[in-house]
């Protein structure tokens, strides 16, 4: 079923919050949200928000724990966002986390809607094909500390009931027919639009936020993001192995949190960039046809909850051909055995080092302290010789 465009924006006064799901274009969105956030109020719009993405803030609110090893959020956290939207008084403002996505229950769900300015809030949801989201989440979840290959994962997410090991939250993200059923029924059909994204037209979203917040067109731009690409096959395995060791030898989670996913797998995604020889994730075609047979059925489901659809619902069943990106394995044989290039793994473990050596750098005048990528290499070597020394002469 597709639907027509946007012809009217939202009332003037609306707080639209965005909830996501994962992987369907967050991060670009609130990118360039939080690139317009200067102009849009000229327009009669605020992004009330403090950074590009308020996670803690939607973590707190959701009640959900933050991930491994990072600190935990706390309700100061979702206190401010509230506070900041308050402070937006009558104007349209906008939000957008796809943490909000985790909540479990109604009750969390009407709290959260009260807070923000109850009636006022309308809910944006934005949808892709599952296909397309698997291999994006997985390689997120070891990002996280996974350690299950991608075949294994597959099996248990599709094959497996309950379908909830290793990781309960996808389904609790990506029954896409669920999470818009929940969130319809707290505040409405009425008040809930679902957005599938097409990735054949890569500023649609964009413009789908242009039309709803009533902004000029072209005012949201794309902003590059390295740090958000997802990781090849072998960058991905590389990671998972070293979560095997990591777990194999009981390490605490904070280091994992400074170390490896701030520290080497930033530093690596910030410096180096996919080539065309590099080994892609890809989904086997019984996953990707398993994939959309659930997508036909949530479509069917969402188009009966009555709430506003735009784009193109069939997209959420299609299933491509092998060979295709989105699946198969016929691009990994064809590529043969992914291997990790040496220097994808020399800028992983410099990031690790970077980080391990973040402290404040000394300077004559006041400055602020260095984040781990602008600590260059000779530095770096001095600040971890003068740890070793110090750390030998307490012995």
């Amino acid at each position: 079923m597709e639907t027509d465009c946007i012809k009217e924006p939202l009332p003037a006064g609306t707080r639209l919050l965005h909830i996501g799901p994962h992987k369907t274009g967050t991060t670009a969105i609130q990118g360039a949200l939080f690139a317009a956030k200067d102009t849009m109020p000229e327009h009669g719009v605020d992004f009330p928000a403090h950074s590009r993405h308020p996670m803690e803030a939607a973590l707190a609110a959701c009640a959900r724990p933050a991930m491994m090893g990072d600190t935990v959020p706390t309700d100061k956290h979702w206190t401010r966002l509230l506070d900041a939207v308050r402070a937006t008084g009558d104007r349209t403002s906008v939000i957008s986390s796809e943490f909000f996505a985790d909540a479990q229950d109604d009750e969390t769900l009407a709290r959260i809607v009260e807070q923000l300015g109850g009636e006022r809030v309308h809910i944006l949801i934005t949808l892709r094909p599952l296909a397309r989201i698997m291999p994006s989440q997985w390689q997120q979840y070891v990002q996280n500390g996974l350690r299950m290959g991608y075949g294994d994962w597959l099996e248990h997410m599709l094959r497996k009931a309950p379908y909830e090991q290793p990781n309960p939250s996808f389904w609790r993200r990506h029954r896409h027919d669920r999470l818009v059923e929940r969130w319809a029924r707290v505040v409405g059909p009425e008040r809930v639009t679902v957005v599938v994204v097409d990735d054949g037209d890569r500023d649609g979203l964009l413009r789908t936020f242009e039309a709803l917040l009533g902004l000029p067109a072209r005012l949201l731009r794309p902003v590059p993001d390295a740090a958000n690409r997802s990781l090849t096959l072998a960058e991905t395995e590389m990671l998972r192995k070293l979560n095997v060791e990591f777990r194999g030898n009981g390490l605490p989670d904070e280091l994992y949190s400074k170390l490896v996913r701030n520290g080497a797998v930033m530093h690596m995604k910030n410096a180096c960039s996919p080539t065309p020889q590099d080994v892609k994730i890809t989904t086997p075609q019984w996953a990707i046809e398993a994939a959309g047979a659930i997508g036909a059925e949530m479509a069917g489901t969402i188009a009966a909850t009555g709430v506003r659809v735009v784009g193109d619902t069939a997209l959420l069943s299609a299933v491509p051909e092998a060979g295709s990106e989105a699946g198969s394995e016929a691009v990994r044989e064809a590529s043969g055995v992914p291997r990790i290039a040496p220097e994808v793994a020399a800028q992983a473990l410099y990031g690790a080092l970077a980080a391990a050596a973040s402290a404040p750098v000394r300077h004559s005048a006041p400055a602020k302290a260095r984040t781990v990528h602008q600590t260059s290499s000779k530095e770096l070597v001095r600040v971890l010789g003068h740890r070793c020394l110090k750390k030998l002469r307490r012995r």
